[in-house]
Parts: C-alpha cells; structure tokens; sequence
C-alpha cells in the first residue's frame, strides 16, 4: 500500500524487481533470448526525448533490450509504415511503441500508424483490436499502460474497488476511455464525465474512486473530492511560475496541496502516474516476449488438420488433389512457428523460406530424423514417396506430433515422360500437385540457367583463348575502365591460386601475364555439359560451334538433364550460403593441356552463379492433404548423385519440429542406392545422425523379385500380382531381407512398412511381417495410407516413434581414410552382396590421377542401376558373389563425391513411343490442368 512519494518509489522498485526476475528466467529458459522493445520517433521533440529516455533507462533497468529508433521530421506517411512493417516482421523485436505525437513534416493520421503496429507487439496497447478486448472484457491482449497503471495504483492502496462508485473525468482514446472500461470489469459503477459534461464537480464528489485526464491544468480542487476517496492525477502540464530556472513547473490535472487534504490517496505529478505507465509498459513488452517464447518452446504446434473425407474406391490422384481445399500457406508458416519476415509467398498455397530460421532457432534442440528408403525397384512401384506422406500425416494430424515431410522436387523429365509426377498418390499427397509437380518456385530453371551460364563462359573462354595473342587477351580480361584499371575479387583468388602476390594489374611481368589469361583448357577434357529440365534423347550427343562465326571451333558435347547438375547436387548438400560458394567455386569443369583442374573460379563465375541461384538457396512450404507441412527442397538424381532433398531444408525442419518432433526425408531408390548415399553422403555433410530408417515394400514388386514374369506399361498385370501366391511371395523375400541386413548395418532400427494394395491377402502380409521380424527388422506394420491417409498410417507412425525413442548407435560404412578402391569394394560388398570388382585399365587410370589430387578422401557416390542389386537390370532378388565392373568414374569435387560408373547410366533420359505429354492439356475455360498424375 502506498500513501507517500516515498511510498510509491518503493512500489516501482518492487515492480521492476519482479520485472528484473521474470526476464531472468525467460533467459535461463533461451540463453540467447533477450525481450526487446522498439521506440520508433518521427522528429526531435524534446519532450518526447524525456519520455523515451525515462523508457530505455527502465528497460535497461531489468535486463531488457530497447532500440530508440529515430526518423527524420521529413518521413512520409507511407515510409513510417513501412518502418512498422519491419519491426512488425522482426522476430527480435517483442515489443513497439511509437511516440506521441508524430513531429513531421507531412500530415500523417496517428491512429492509422497505431493500428499499423501488429496487435502480438502493440504494448502500448493501442491497436484498435486491443482497445476493442479491453472494451468487451477480453483482457488477454495488451491493456493500454497509462489505464493499467491507474488500475495497479488503485489496487495497492488496499481499498477494494468491487462495488464502489468510479468517476473517470476525460474520454480520450489512450486514457478515459479505456480506464472507464477497466474499473467496469473490475466490477466497480463508472461514470465517465469530460468537458461537456454539467455540474462536473457534483459529480466528482460521490466518487470513491476519481481518475482525472482533462488536460486541464488544477481543474479538480479539493472541494470537488469526497472525503476519504482514492485520486489518480493522470495529467502533466506546464505553468508559469518564476521562481523556477525554467520560468514553469508542472502540475496535474488535480490541486494536489488541496487534493491532500481531503483524499486517502493521490497520485502526485510528476512522479506518479508516469512512472506507472513506463512500468506498465515494461511490463507488457515482457509479456510479450515470454508469449513468444511460450510459442518457441511449446512441445506442439497449433496445428489445425484439414479433414480428409476418403472414397472408396479412391479415384484419381488429381481429383483427390483437387477435392482439397489447402490452407493459406501464411497460416501454416504461423502455426508451425515462422515469422512473417521468413515466408516469402508465391501465392496463396507455397512460399520460400529464409534461411535466416537457422540463425534464429540455432539454440533450438532438433527433431528426429528419419529417412524413407525402399526395397529395390519394380515397374509397379512401391509408393516410396506415398508411404513418406502418409507417415507424416499420421504423426501430425493424428498423433499430434510437430512432423515435417522433406522432399526433392521432381524434374519435368518424368513429369511429362512416363513415371509422372512425385507428389504422392491417392490420399496421401502433396497439394496442389500441379504446381508441385511443375515449375514450383522455379529453382530446377535456376540450377539450369547457372549450369548454362558456366558451360557459355567455358566454351567463350576457350574461344577466345585460341583467336587472341597473350596481350590482347589480358587487357581485356582488366579493362581500364576511367583511366584505371584494377582486378576484380574473383581475379585476386586466381592470382593467389597461381602463387602471383600482386595487386596492381600493370605490375604483372609478361610470363605473369600470361599464366592468369590462359587457362588453356582441353576440348577433350571438357566434363561439363549443358543442361534442360526435360527428356530430350537426340541431346545426348551434340557438337556446338558449327556457326562461321565461332571460326571452325567445333567440339562434340551433350545436354544432361538438369537435375543431374553438379550445381543441384550442391545446393542439396551445402550447409549454408558459404558453404555452397566454396563448393561452387572448386567445380572442376575441364582439365588444362597439363593434366591440371580448371575450375569455376578458374573462369570467373562463381559469383554470377551465386546470383543466379539466390532464391534457389531457400527450401519452398507446401502442404499435405491433412494440411501438415512438407518442404521441398533440390532434385539431384538419385543414381548419377546422392538422390536426396537438401540438408538446408532438413536443418530448418528439425528447428521448427523441435525436440520431441519428427523430419522424415526421401531417400532415392532403395536402399543400396539412396538410403546408402543419405547416410554416408548427406550425413556425413550435414553432421545429423538419423533416429530411424523406413524400407517401404510392396506384395506385387516382392512377387517380382521371387521370378514373377516382366511387366509392360498400358498391359494387365498377370494372375500372379494380382492372386495369392505364398511360394512365389518367399521367393522373392530375399530381396527385402537384403535391404533390413543393408539398414542394420549403419546400426539405426528398421521399420518396415508393408504398402497394401487392394488384391494383397492377409496371409501374404503376415509372411511379410514375419519374415521381416525374424531378419532384424525393428518392426513391420501393414500400411492403407493411398487409400486412408495418415489414419491408414498410424501403425507405421507409432512404429516410427518407438523405433526413435530406442537406442541409435548410427555409423557410416566406411571411413574417409580409406583408398578409393577400398571404399568401393565395401559398398560392393556390404551393400550389394558382390564378390569382385572389375576396372578397366582407363579407370585405374583415373583413379590414381584422382588420388594424386587428393580427390581419394571425398566420399563414394556409386552410378549404377537402381532395378537390381547388381550392375544388370534384368536381375531380380538378392544374388550374391556375382562381378561388379566399374567402367567409368569421374569426381564431382564441389558436391564433394567421386562416381564410379557401374554399366550405362545415361544422364539425359529419353521419350517413350507414348509419354504421358498425351495426356496433359489446359482446360481454357477453368484454367485447370488435366492429367497429370
């Protein structure tokens, strides 16, 4: 209770002590998380400075940060605004205020920038949704400080307001107003007077409670105060009075020496209700920030689900798609816990996300990580990527875990090839998986034009190097430009990597010259080729330079499809923007006439390609039909690469999950291939350990694999996929057993997930199930996902968290250390079951190049086909001691792998006689795509 001046610095003391705790423990909770408060200032008016002081000094009095931000008196309207935006959109920042009043320049309507402030950060609680709680009784936002300060000091007098008579003089917006609403819903009789009001003093005198903010120098004289009633002066106003330095002295809105006398209680100005308010306002801010922090650290996302209503029989993959309506894909950032500043959209239903998440959560402890793999491929498919969305639909919408699905984006090769698109299937999917399955946010066109711009600076390099004399070629190369000529950053690592320590481009001796003009690149040791994002056979091998202009400078090349770009490959495994400028830079795209590297750097093009990719850098949000949140990310090719999504959208997925959360990747293929290179690739890159792995397997393709006849696309399958059959079903287990045995061995549990399909028995299944159990597997369940959604996949999701929370001792296959050829022969083995390794005499050759260039302490990254065990497609189950021949291999330095090639593995596929293009087409009248699938 206060009575005193004296009484109430002891109250403020009191307060900020417990401020001073509060924002203590929200420390120890988030070491690195600090409450913020932003003061922004249009103009120099001094005594708002006196204000804003008396708030940054209060607010370093509890540990709290405060930024003055100051704006020139010459601010617009709209660039004030779009100041707010940013503090609005900062996750650093908990708390705004703007001064009052707004010295500029230009008229500027207040009330408008108050209401721009974001109603999560208003504490000075002036946001009109604000006032409008207040108003109604909703006491959950933030109350204004200046009404909330009179209602603290009201309190700690100990008189009770429950049922007294209050008087508010004044109705202002930031005072009357909202302190009038407070009293009411602390159950006290309000009547609120201001200038029109008649007989004002007889009024005031049957208040036990009087709040007085009229703006009216000593209005209220001690003859207008009942005996014994409680004065909160809320007004500051200069008068004249000479014997002060200043020539004024400031007084409130009450006579406080007569006030005194007649009250039980009165607030003295200054030194009463100010402080209160600066108090109040720390107050907030700090609630602010710890609602933030509760929403960080909070085990679970406020996910809404979207419903799913399952047909049986489903019907196509599109019309599923389609009978969905997705969330805003700004509601889903929210609710997974990303700031307004980290989305960028493109349109309502997918958005970029910034990497500036990593920095921001980088004390946040991570998911588990799980990767999905499958048994080795068949013609029927396994549902490898609908299994993946099943599973996390199941973990998010009904089990209620914060899960992430994280996949490649497909390439338009397959899209309009035969495979098709990549979105998932039945009710299990991606959505919208148009945009999906297209041009998404166009990262797969960026990885092109980059590759591209790097083969055209290749190919004008060698050129120009043949037409031009040394001289010539190094005046062109450092310009002057105005007189002066100077190299460009790039150009100063060429020069260090020549052993040149020269800075003045004139300074260079001849020989000097010389050495950094000519790369001398070998046309027949050119290994970098062009790219486009589609199925083109007739690229395969091409020669360029036929025009008259090129001079008869002609070489044979070839066009790749661009997800076998070693620039996807980098973007997927890069840890962060530096990361991927060293990997970019050290690509080795040609050798010299010597025998030596040329790389990108080399040619100048580093930063360009930088550029180029810089909205390629960032994962893109989607959503599954249950409305849980999927990120894709990157599409290398998964038997020429590692297969894999990105380890920058892995990163933020295990941030945003949390701890007690799930990030469930792809892995390309099976597991020989793709669940191989995640680990002792990606991993190994990315430093996560995985929790789990999933084998996905199939009935039908398991049938295949015991000798089931082939299977033609467009044909009926035969009797055996579609009928029960035990003996042939066992047969085939052996190829599963190989997959568990490859899992085990990087000492993580397997689940096995049993995708059904609608002529599968129960026997069929149970043999499955058993066998799997009984060859290591740490579980195997049946999944109806396709046809369900995740509540066809909660077996497999409960499996997936047991599997988790058991214990993990993952280690790679093989050490770095090892020579090239050992670390072939232990995937061969290990991972395949073959006997020998067979090289030609080129590629011994290389091999040992490779390791004189250090290149033999990189990881492997087998190229080989990913339908059988072994190098030949035709050959199902699981053979053992058969001969690996390895018939090529190249080193992606800046991916960081070397490629042994097993057999033919063409990197640009070709078009059927009949691709699914047949099938796609435009509706004109309602702008939909049809036929994808």
């Amino acid at each position: 209770m206060w009575k005193t001046r004296e009484d109430l610095n002891q109250l403020m003391h009191s307060i900020q002590d417990d401020l001073r705790r509060q924002v203590t423990e929200l420390r120890s909770r988030n070491p690195s998380f600090v409450p913020k408060l932003a003061i922004v200032q249009v103009g120099d008016r001094e005594d708002s400075n006196v204000y804003i002081r008396m708030k940054l000094k209060a607010a370093e009095g509890i540990g709290m940060r405060a930024e003055h931000v100051r704006l020139s008196r010459d601010i617009t309207e709209l660039e004030l605004l779009s100041e707010i935006t940013k503090l609005n959109e900062s996750p650093a920042v908990h708390g705004i205020i703007v001064q009052m009043p707004l010295d500029s320049e230009h008229s500027i309507d207040s009330h408008k920038i108050t209401d721009a402030v974001s109603a999560d950060k208003d504490v000075d609680g002036l946001n009109t949704i604000n006032e409008g709680r207040t108003a109604v009784g909703d006491l959950s936002g933030f109350i204004p400080c200046t009404p909330a300060g009179c209602v603290e000091l009201i309190k700690t007098t100990g008189v009770p307001i429950v049922g007294k008579t209050a008087v508010v003089v004044g109705r202002s917006r930031i005072v009357g107003t909202p302190v009038s609403e407070l009293l009411k819903w602390e159950n006290a009789t309000v009547t609120t007077c201001h200038s029109k009001t008649k007989n004002l003093s007889d009024i005031t005198k049957t208040a036990d409670i009087l709040v007085v903010a009229i703006g009216r120098p000593e209005l209220v004289r001690g003859s207008w105060i009942k005996p014994g009633a409680v004065v909160i002066d809320c007004g500051i106003n200069p008068i004249s009075d000479p014997t002060k330095k200043s020539g004024q002295r400031l007084v409130g809105d009450v006579a406080y020496a007569e006030a005194v006398e007649v009250a039980s209680h009165v607030t003295p100005v200054p030194g009463g209700v100010g402080p209160m308010t600066v108090a109040m306002l720390m107050k907030n801010t700090v609630l602010a920030a710890r609602r933030q922090l509760e929403r960080l650290s909070a085990q679970t996302w406020p996910l809404r689900p979207l419903r799913l209503s399952p047909v049986s029989p489903p019907p196509s993959d599109i019309v599923i798609a389609r009978s969905q309506s997705p969330k805003d894909i700004s509601e889903l950032a929210q609710e997974i816990g990303l700031y307004p500043k980290e989305v960028s959209q493109y349109g309502r239903t997918k958005a970029k996300i910034s990497l500036s998440v990593l920095d921001r959560l980088k004390d946040q402890r991570s998911g588990k990580y799980i990767v999905v793999a499958g048994i080795t491929p068949t013609p029927l498919g396994e549902g490898k990527s609908t299994t993946l969305l099943g599973l996390v639909q199941a973990l998010c919408a009904h089990r209620g875990r914060n899960a992430f699905a994280c996949m490649r984006q497909p390439s338009q090769g397959p899209t309009f090839g035969v495979k098709g698109g990549a979105a998932g299937g039945g009710y299990s999917q991606v959505i919208p998986m148009e945009e999906f399955n297209l041009h998404l946010t166009g990262d797969i066109h960026a990885v092109t034009a980059a590759n591209n711009l790097l083969a055209a600076q290749m190919d004008a390099r060698i050129f120009h190097e043949l037409t031009q004399k040394d001289g010539p070629l190094y005046d062109r190369l450092v310009p002057k430009i105005k007189g002066t000529r100077k190299f460009s950053p790039i150009q100063l690592r060429r020069l260090k990597k020549l052993g040149i320590d020269k800075t003045d481009p004139d300074s260079l001796t001849a020989e000097e010259r010389s050495r950094f003009a000519r790369l001398d690149i070998d046309p027949n040791r050119v290994m970098w080729n062009r790219v486009v994002d589609l199925n083109d056979r007739y690229l395969r091998k091409i020669t360029i330079g036929q025009s008259p202009t090129e001079k008869g400078f002609t070489r044979e090349t070839s066009f790749d499809i661009s997800v076998a770009s070693e620039i996807m490959a980098i973007l997927a495994l890069g840890n962060d923007v530096e990361d991927i400028k060293i990997r970019l830079a050290s690509m080795v795209v040609a050798y010299d006439k010597k025998g030596n590297p040329v790389t990108a750097d080399d040619l100048g093009v580093t930063g360009a390609l930088l550029v180029l990719l810089k909205d390629a850098f960032e994962p893109t949000l989607m959503q599954s039909l249950e409305g849980t949140p999927v990120l894709v990310h990157t599409g290398p090719f998964a038997n020429i690469a590692h297969g894999c999504s990105s380890i920058l959208a892995d990163k933020i997925a295990m941030k945003l999950a949390r701890e007690n959360g799930y990030v469930a990747t792809e892995a390309g293929f099976g597991s020989d291939i793709g669940m191989e290179k995640f680990f002792d690739i990606k991993c190994r890159a990315s430093g996560d350990k995985p929790h789990c792995a999933v084998i996905v397997a199939t009935v039908r393709a398991l049938k295949m694999h015991g000798g089931g006849p082939a299977v033609t696309a467009g044909a009926p399958l035969h009797d055996v996929y579609v009928q029960e059959n035990l003996e042939l079903l066992s047969k085939g287990l052996c190829n599963l057993g190989k997959h568990i045995s490859n899992g085990n061995k990087f000492r993580v549990p397997v689940v096995i997930a049993i995708n059904k399909h609608g002529n599968d028995t129960e026997a069929e299944h149970n043999l499955i199930k058993s066998f799997a159990l009984q060859n290591g597997a740490f579980r195997a369940v049946i999944c109806d996902h396709w046809a369900k959604g995740g509540a066809g996949a909660i077996d497999l999701a409960d499996a997936v968290i047991d599997a988790c929370d058991a214990k993990s001792n993952f280690q790679f296959l093989y050490p770095l250390n090892l020579p090239i050829r050992d670390k072939i022969k232990r995937i061969a083995t290990e991972m395949y079951g073959a006997g020998e390794i067979e090289y030609t005499d080129e590629v011994q050759k290389k091999i040992d190049v490779f390791t004189e260039l250090g290149y033999d302490k990189l990881p492997i990254c087998m190229a080989k086909t990913s339908n059988s065990l072994t190098g030949d497609p035709a050959i199902k189950g699981a053979p053992v001691g058969f001969t690996l021949k390895i018939n090529n291999i190249f080193v992606s330095v800046g991916a960081g792998f070397v490629v042994p090639m097993v057999g033919e593995i063409s990197k640009m596929p070709g078009l059927p006689t009949r691709p699914s293009i047949y099938d796609i087409d435009l509706n004109t009248q309602t702008g939909e795509i049809d036929g994808l699938f």
